[in-house]
């Protein structure tokens, strides 16, 4: 037998949704959010200046914010319209952060205007900062080790590829500098691996910022505020993956604290993580019906859902599971591609999946869709986003963002003379 994901809908309550709002809508369980956020915050408890900052990226809906912000959670922003989004909000100061890489200057402005922590990504934006803005007294700094980061089992991911950080000579030099220009707190800030399930991922990478923390704060005299674990803890988007053991994460980042910071006189330091996958992912679904089905050399379904509405299969040939509502019992004793309608043929949710008998109609379950799913949507061949629905803890339901429509699609051609015959041909 296939292992199989429950999902956090039934068919009966699918059809509800589908009722009021049509296929496709990503679809997201309040009742999940809260519990794991919950479990998070247990699970680093022990460190009395913890905050999780929500990576806005992952899920820029407000409502989702509200729920998080209500949870205790920050908000770690890339962009312009992602400060303006947490704005909205009601974040303020303290509780941004902003992370960004080749940055605008209105961006800039923005961050330093709301006061929130900003992480500089390079030696060079030190005096962007200034120029552009000022020097906060609290200010952060990214930091890329090079060369390859392994754990025991194997190579994770290589930094020394990656666009990101400083090098430790130029975090160095950056402290030394911005103290020179009024910085009296700092931040570590790094990302070292996408997405892993091993619970050694976190205190490795804890144990690697703690002691690059004791050597930055004997070389400089630099008041080490706060070091931010970012995100990278994963999700099993895979039924047979192991899940990321969060209370085992929070012990293991201790021990290394204990170890390396207190020792050091750094006990007082506070962690942030900032964490998308891991809080939304695993309470989100795209929720789609089945358009067709063709047999050809192979048997396909074709959902009225696309790539455009989650693009990670096709991007990465990530894995999503697949539930046919209302035939969970069933024996998943056929092997279908399941495919969008764009006209690009990696536009497949799944390759060669065992499923139930499907038939033209059914509702299917895109598992694990919370985070990176909706945001990373596009318009190519004309498709339009679709709504996002929150299914509230009581079980009742609640439009978030409805679904574009071809006047949203063609509203950047006001400037135009053909805007007249685009807005009124519906």
């Amino acid at each position: 037998t296939t292992m199989q994901k429950v999902p956090f809908i039934t068919l009966e309550q699918a059809q509800q949704i589908i009722a009021d709002v049509p296929t496709p809508f990503h679809l997201y369980d309040e009742k999940g959010i809260r519990e794991n956020a919950r479990c998070l915050y247990k699970a680093f408890s022990w460190n009395k200046g913890f905050k999780e900052y929500f990576a806005v990226k992952a899920t820029p809906n407000p409502y989702i914010l509200k729920i998080l912000q209500e949870e205790g959670c920050g908000v770690d922003c890339s962009s312009y319209t992602e400060l303006m989004l947490s704005e909205a909000c009601d974040f303020k100061g303290h509780e941004i952060m902003f992370s960004s890489n080749v940055t605008p200057v209105e961006d800039m402005q923005k961050a330093y205007e709301l006061g929130a922590y900003i992480n500089l990504d390079d030696y060079t934006h030190v005096e962007f900062l200034e120029r552009v803005a000022g020097i906060p007294e609290t200010v952060c700094c990214r930091y890329n080790p090079g060369g390859v980061f392994s754990l025991g089992n194997g190579i994770m991911d290589n930094p020394g590829e990656a666009k990101y950080g400083m090098s430790e000579v130029q975090m160095e030099s950056a402290f030394k500098k911005l103290m020179a220009k009024g910085a009296k707190r700092f931040g570590i800030h790094a990302f070292l691996a996408s997405n892993t399930t091993y619970n050694e991922y976190y205190p490795t990478l804890a144990g690697i910022l703690f002691e690059l923390a004791v050597r930055l704060n004997k070389a400089t005299g630099a008041k080490i505020a706060f070091i931010n674990l970012s995100g990278g803890v994963g999700v099993d988007y895979a039924p047979y993956q192991p899940a990321s053991d969060i209370m085992a994460i929070g012990e293991g980042v201790r021990k290394k604290f204990e170890e390396i910071l207190v020792p050091a006189g750094l006990g007082d330091v506070a962690l942030f993580t900032e964490l998308g996958r891991f809080m939304l992912a695993p309470y989100g679904h795209l929720v789609a019906t089945v358009l067709h089905e063709k047999h050809i050399q192979k048997d396909y379904v074709g959902l009225d859902a696309c790539a455009a509405n989650l693009m990670r299969p096709a991007m990465y040939g990530s894995y999503h599971h697949i539930t046919v509502l209302g035939k969970e019992d069933e024996p998943c004793d056929r092997i279908y591609d399941v495919t969008g309608g764009l006209c690009e043929n990696n536009d497949k949710f799944a390759i060669d999946r065992p499923l139930p008998k499907i038939e033209v109609g059914d509702v299917l379950v895109l598992h694990d869709t919370g985070a990176h799913g909706f945001s990373m949507g596009y318009n190519y061949n004309g498709k339009l986003r679709s709504a996002e629905v929150l299914l509230k803890e009581d079980g009742t339901h609640e439009l978030i963002r409805r679904a574009e429509t071809a006047d949203d699609y063609f509203a950047t051609f006001d400037c135009t003379p053909f805007w007249p015959r685009l807005h009124g041909g519906q």
